[in-house]
């Protein structure tokens, strides 16, 4: 730290653009990285959509006997919300 040379004030008053400090951050990924984190992002997608709808049905009756105001159809739309969100992480990961 000794031979570090302090930056000024003026320099520190001055923000730095936004364009220089997104490329300095992006990092480059292996492609293997890119394969293992898409596809675990699209095989949760897969998951929390074929699960989610399953444990929907299985619970069809009660969810109708509760007079809830989330009835089907919204919880049905919310799983597959869900799952179309990361789906598209996984899509967007493989892409960068």
């Amino acid at each position: 730290m000794a031979g570090d040379k302090l930056p000024s004030v003026h320099a520190l008053d001055k923000p730095e653009k936004l364009q220089d400090l997104l490329k300095q951050d992006r990092g480059d990924d292996c492609l293997a990285c890119k394969v293992i984190g898409g596809g675990a992002f699209l095989g949760l997608a897969a998951y929390s959509y074929l699960s989610g709808q399953s444990q929907l049905e299985q619970q069809k009756a009660k969810i109708l006997a509760s007079g809830s105001r989330f009835g089907m159809r919204s919880r049905s739309l919310g799983i597959t919300g869900i799952s179309l969100g990361l789906a598209w992480l996984g899509i967007w990961r493989l892409s960068k």
